[in-house]
């Protein structure tokens, strides 16, 4: 009897570590089938760059954006990325008009730009709702960002996508 009870011992010591490897094998590969583009963001490289309506170098351009628009990916499809802007609006951009640039985009009209982090600094410059901006560091919930026209300033998280 006693040699029976150190047997039962390992295997359900053995029955729990092989439960947790399966659940963990199950959780990963739950994990790794998920989109990776899902939560990607992405920006604008180029001066102008045409959002098409399909991922075909032909199909009908539904809009244009400037240098640092940023988008969130939500789908690839060959050298074509499908993107949802800050709005929700949807088109397809080719993927090498794109790169992994931190940007914004101001969501509210008459932003202040300012010289420092902090709502005490003076305002150097307004900026009006969707204008794209290149983030170059964060301090808090300030963001330092640069325009394409090479003006740079501090400007707060809450007026930014």
């Amino acid at each position: 009897m006693v040699g029976k009870m150190i047997s039962a011992v390992p295997q359900k010591f053995m029955l729990k570590k092989f439960s947790i490897f399966a659940l963990t094998f199950l959780v990963l590969t739950f994990i790794l089938s998920l989109p990776v583009a899902a939560a990607q963001r992405m920006a604008v490289k180029v001066d102008l760059a045409n959002v098409r309506s399909a991922p075909d170098k032909n199909a009908e351009i539904v809009w244009q954006v400037t240098r640092y628009h940023p988008f969130q990916i939500l789908e690839t499809q060959g050298d074509w990325y499908k993107c949802k802007d800050f709005e929700g609006d949807s088109g397809w951009i080719y993927k090498s008009l794109l790169n992994r640039t931190t940007t914004v985009i101001t969501i509210k009209e008459n932003c202040n730009v300012r010289s420092g982090p902090g709502a005490k600094n003076p305002v150097i410059f307004i900026v009006d709702r969707e204008v794209p901006l290149k983030v170059l560091k964060r301090q808090g919930r300030w963001l330092q960002i640069v325009h394409e026209d090479g003006d740079k300033g501090w400007i707060h998280a809450s007026l930014v996508w």
